[in-house]
């Protein structure tokens, strides 16, 4: 299982309205995407939940490596994003853990990611399960030797300290047949 996120960082006045319909209008579409684990439709808004930025960061658990390649470089939807936004880094991880939490069939409302440095001769932990957590991973990236923690919540996320980010969920695409 492969984890992806990239982030657009928005200008400061930027309407983030612009980025709900756009959504609302093109969220369904990878609703039924093979090889897809799931993609959870994130945001921040600059004075909201502590955030100094308007931005949408998409972020991916794909089931399938062929799967994500299709979908960057086989014109199977990112194509979208480049053309309209330009083309962003994509950040890319290796799951090591994921975790279909308590709340797994409610309504997704916020998110949490926390990265960090992985010290040498640690193992990442696995997520613990929360009431409220609906999804929970744990990737690595081995060429800047980080973890991320990223967790998806049925309510406002709990208050996470060690938390790098906070985002509001607009839509989770999960297709029934490639859960984890």
């Amino acid at each position: 299982m492969d984890a992806m996120q990239y982030e657009l960082t928005l200008p400061a006045d930027y309407d983030m309205e612009i980025i709900r319909e756009r959504v609302r209008r093109l969220g369904h579409m990878l609703d039924h995407r093979k090889g897809l684990g799931l993609k959870a439709y994130l945001i921040r808004t600059a004075g909201v939940g502590g955030s100094s930025v308007n931005q949408y960061a998409p972020f991916y658990l794909w089931n399938a490596a062929d799967a994500m390649s299709r979908f960057l470089v086989g014109g199977g939807g990112f194509h979208n994003i480049v053309r309209d936004f330009g083309r962003p880094p994509v950040r890319h991880w290796t799951v090591l853990a994921a975790l279909a939490g308590p709340a797994r069939h409610a309504p997704v409302r916020s998110a949490t990611r926390h990265v960090a440095t992985l010290p040498w001769g640690t193992e990442p932990a696995a997520p613990a399960p929360h009431p409220q957590l609906h999804t929970a991973a744990v990737a690595f990236d081995a060429y800047r030797w980080e973890v991320v923690r990223f967790s998806l919540w049925a309510t406002e996320s709990p208050e996470d300290p060690e938390a790098t980010e906070r985002y509001e969920v607009l839509h989770l695409s999960a297709p029934p047949s490639e859960g984890f």
